[in-house]
């Protein structure tokens, strides 16, 4: 079956793909990147992003974002968009559903924290360790940890790396150290991924009413969808209204990294996924939408990551995760067995990471009561 047919010459070809760390038989009746979604769909670690904080706790409210559904709104922008592009979907969908695997509990506030706590342990960052779950935490398999996926996968997870962090990853580092491209997909991937945020956020955030219709009417984007919504539909009320702004500006967005990325892609004319790796990036915004866009992530950052009822979660989660990783690596036997290493305390940090990396928010919170509360004896 050619799984390939309908993709442009520039795309990541399934049957081209520079394979996996494990060789495997073919897949026959899948591609190769719909065996990687599968098996993501499939691991611990994609269930457990459903109670992993996105913007708010998990229990603070049954309709906020979480990582499980930002990752599933990711996948469906990122499949609009490659399928107009002519990329692989089915890679765009895997690297989507994977990207956040590494996430800590409490959302960002948690990746800060642990790696503060990990500074002379080799730090911790949630795409390194999104990669770490995928080629060695999970335990599905007999022939191999991890998941075995591809490397075009393996690279849509791994958005940023350091250079110390990328000269241990061999192929898979190298195009940070040359300043190479990943591919299409991969780029493609990640503007997704902001589309998707910078909207569930507004939608979350005056759905919790740390933001309100005023304040979010100072931003122009959104401002002038609000109104195209208006002179339509007047006197729609107030959450309509909300999910027709929101729908216009992710039509907006897409339609204009679409239009945008295909133009350059036309005039690149790569004719293959290494013309496209020895490029510059060609999945972008126009000038426009991009300082649109990061106008609405200053604002975001300001009024609702940074909201006064949000630093009050940030830190209670820092104090969390802080005094956890104190606790595990000031007496070891506190931790399963699986996790206590022996005389090496860098091994014995990793292990205390992928821990709590792992937790789910309230994993993390009733783990915290377990080792400090008097009441949990």
């Amino acid at each position: 079956m050619d799984f390939d047919a309908h993709l442009a010459a520039y795309a990541a070809h399934s049957s081209k793909s520079r394979g996996r760390r494990h060789p495997e038989p073919a897949p026959g009746s899948r591609s190769e990147y719909q065996r990687d979604r599968d098996r993501i769909i499939h691991s611990t670690a994609f269930r457990r992003l459903e109670y992993k904080t996105q913007v708010f706790l998990n229990h603070e409210g049954d309709l906020f974002r979480t990582r499980l559904t930002h990752s599933i709104e990711v996948a469906q922008i990122g499949r609009t968009l490659a399928r107009s592009l002519r990329l692989n979907e089915d890679l765009v969908e895997a690297t989507a559903l994977a990207h956040d695997l590494g996430h800590t509990p409490f959302g960002h506030v948690g990746q800060d924290v642990l790696n503060e706590c990990m500074k002379d342990y080799g730090g911790f960052e949630h795409n390194l360790q999104s990669l770490r779950v995928v080629d060695t935490l999970e335990e599905h398999y007999g022939a191999f940890d991890g998941l075995n996926l591809t490397f075009e996968t393996r690279e849509g997870i791994l958005k940023h790396c350091s250079l110390t962090n990328a000269r241990q990853l061999g192929e898979l580092g190298q195009r940070f150290i040359d300043r190479s491209q990943p591919s299409l997909e991969a780029q493609l991937t990640n503007l997704a991924d902001e589309i998707a945020y910078n909207n569930h956020d507004i939608d979350d955030g005056l759905r919790s009413g740390l933001l309100t219709m005023a304040q979010m009417e100072e931003v122009e984007l959104f401002a002038r969808h609000r109104h195209a919504v208006e002179a339509q539909y007047p006197g729609l009320p107030g959450r309509r209204a909300l999910y027709e702004t929101i729908r216009l500006m992710i039509t907006a967005m897409t339609a204009d990294l679409v239009e945008t990325s295909a133009g350059l892609l036309a005039e690149a004319a790569p004719q293959g996924i290494d013309d496209v790796r020895a490029g510059p990036p060609l999945i972008r915004f126009s000038a426009q939408m991009r300082a649109e866009t990061t106008a609405l992530k200053r604002f975001l950052h300001a009024n609702l990551y940074r909201h006064f009822q949000v630093n009050r979660m940030r830190v209670k989660a820092s104090r969390v995760v802080r005094e956890l990783f104190d606790a595990f690596m000031l007496d070891p036997i506190l931790l399963p067995a699986d996790y206590q290493v022996e005389g090496d305390p860098m091994k014995q940090a990793r292990k205390i990471a992928d821990y709590i990396a792992g937790m789910t928010d309230r994993y993390a919170i009733r783990e915290h009561k377990r080792i400090f509360s008097l009441d949990q004896f």
